[in-house]
């Protein structure tokens, strides 16, 4: 195996690898940051390989790392040693884990996902936190879900801050992203339940029928969802708020309903 040791932060690498925490730089070159063993060894076990593999210099071995990094240089990867403070300066954490890659961004088109393959997909509109959308992810991954659809203008789910907090489930769940028309038209030319969580004429979450396969929508963390869009929708339901708060955060709301959508179509 052949191992690139860099030692500066002027390094022409360093700079292309730390250009990518910014949005304009990510589209442009179509790749993003990833970072910490688990995540990319879950990405590994997905399918999905760093084109560039970077290390810290001084980490303690591991097996895993050790397969990561035989994996990527079978493939033609590159594999980077640096200094830990300049992996920092690349990863933007003063406390970066040993070991980051660049991945190459994939197709995320609405017409890539084939609706019979889960009984459950989750779909958000405009959401703006990475950490919402992170979550959404992983709530996708704990309910066996199909994956998780983004609607209109939603957070780079490519950023760094959505991947950490997807906590790897951004290479193991389907991800596409679509206008509200696009997906819309799509979702109408087979069988699927559009359910939202909405305040409109809607019924209590744990009394609804539900059907696979039931496409769980939840809106804006501060607007919630367009009423044409709920409008448009199979189901409204509500879930009831005990306390002074008047909603739940966005990300929270898909998951209670997603659980109930599970339990009901599992009985």
């Amino acid at each position: 195996m052949t191992r690139k040791i860099i030692t500066g932060y002027s390094n022409p690498t360093v700079k292309f690898v730390r250009s990518l925490r910014e949005k304009k730089h990510r589209r442009r070159e179509r790749k993003f940051l990833a970072e910490g063993l688990r995540l990319l060894t879950d990405a590994r076990e997905g399918g999905r390989l760093p084109e560039i593999l970077l290390m810290a210099q001084g980490r303690e071995g591991h097996p895993l790392l050790d397969d990561l990094e035989a994996a990527v240089d079978a493939a033609g990867g590159e594999v980077i040693e640096l200094p830990l403070d300049i992996l920092s300066k690349v990863t933007g954490k003063e406390n970066p884990q040993a070991v980051a890659g660049v991945f190459a961004e994939w197709d995320t088109s609405i017409q890539l996902i084939d609706r019979s393959t889960a009984p459950i997909w989750l779909v958000a509109h405009a959401l703006r936190d990475p950490g919402n959308l992170g979550t959404m992810l992983r709530t996708a991954d704990a309910v066996g879900a199909g994956g998780l659809i983004l609607i209109d203008d939603c957070v780079d789910p490519f950023s760094v801050e959505a991947v950490r907090a997807s906590m790897g489930a951004i290479f193991t769940e389907q991800l596409a992203q679509a206008r509200w028309d696009e997906f819309h038209a799509w979702l109408r030319e087979g069988q699927g339940q559009l359910v939202a969580a909405s305040l409109r004429e809607a019924s209590p979450y744990r009394e609804a029928a539900y059907t696979a396969p039931c496409f769980v929508m939840v809106g804006n963390e501060s607007r919630g969802l367009p009423e044409d869009y709920e409008m448009a929708c199979d189901l409204r339901v509500t879930m009831p708020m005990k306390g002074r708060a008047d909603s739940l955060n966005a990300a929270v709301a898909g998951a209670v309903l997603a659980y109930e959508v599970l339990a009901k179509l599992e009985v």
